[in-house]
């Protein structure tokens, strides 16, 4: 991918054993002012405050070329464009006390939604072997195998990288990112687009890649989990947290929301 900033450096690529698969990675500044303006007339949408959109992961099947990767764009372009679902602010209450005569609840008129949630589950690209294959449905037995994951492997690659970032007019925090590791026999990717609406929502949204070095089959599993902020504040509250700072960690706050999408897809590369 060519940097919308003009930077050629922040890759870093690392093979598997086998020589079958490798991951790369790229982490740059924020976009400056040109790109983003160029970027927001693309997608149609106002960008995030902080949008990394030179950063991408990617993983790639080497003998077929065959690769899925991530990155702001195509993220952000998943963002909905229209007034559906749109979620609404709980007012500050300063604001509720300067205009008496207001809604306690307003709701922020914007032709998209504002939070930036997205579904985003990667970009695939076929490369030059595979023609036809498409993701199918997962049957039995092809998951993420969290058993072989959470062996104590020594991983051989690790990075994090950030795509965007927005405060929400100071009403809570959405943001997108990815993590992903490399062991000798597996590697994992793990995209989260985490949205934390004071006094609304909290949601996340997981993509992951799993592949088997030795294997042809790409597993991506995609869950969507959300509750009410004022249940999980609760629920918090209940087990003696912090409050305050387990709203800022979504690996605590993950096994609090309700799931309610979870699927798992497979891509056999040639």
């Amino acid at each position: 991918m060519a940097s919308l900033n003009g930077f050629s450096s922040g890759m870093q690529s690392h093979i598997s054993p086998n020589k079958a698969w490798r991951i790369t990675t790229r982490k740059l500044p924020i976009l400056k002012a040109d790109p983003i303006e160029v970027l927001s007339n693309d997608i149609g949408i106002p960008i995030p405050e902080m949008i990394f959109g030179d950063n991408f992961v990617s993983i790639t099947h080497i003998p077929s070329d065959w690769t899925i990767h991530f990155n702001a764009r195509d993220a952000l372009d998943g963002v909905s464009k229209t007034e559906e679902g749109m979620l609404q602010v709980a007012v500050a209450e300063e604001w509720k006390k300067e205009r008496s005569h207001q809604e306690e609840v307003k709701q922020v008129v914007k032709p998209f939604d504002w939070s930036y949630s997205t579904d985003y589950k990667g970009t695939t690209e076929k490369g030059h072997v595979v023609k036809h294959g498409e993701w199918r449905p997962a049957q039995a037995g092809e998951e993420v195998r969290t058993d072989l994951l959470s062996r104590q492997d020594p991983i051989v690659f690790f990075d994090a990288v950030d795509l965007y970032e927005d405060e929400l007019a100071d009403n809570g925090i959405g943001l997108l990112n990815i993590k992903v590791r490399m062991m000798p026999e597996r590697l994992l990717l793990l995209s989260r687009f985490f949205l934390r609406l004071d006094g609304v929502i909290i949601r996340i949204r997981d993509t992951r890649v799993y592949v088997e070095h030795a294997d042809r089959k790409v597993i991506r599993q995609y869950t969507a989990k959300e509750e009410k902020y004022e249940v999980v504040q609760e629920k918090l509250k209940n087990a003696r947290e912090n409050v305050t700072e387990a709203l800022r960690d979504p690996n605590k706050i993950a096994p609090l929301l309700r799931t309610i999408e979870d699927t798992t897809e497979v891509f056999e590369v040639s």
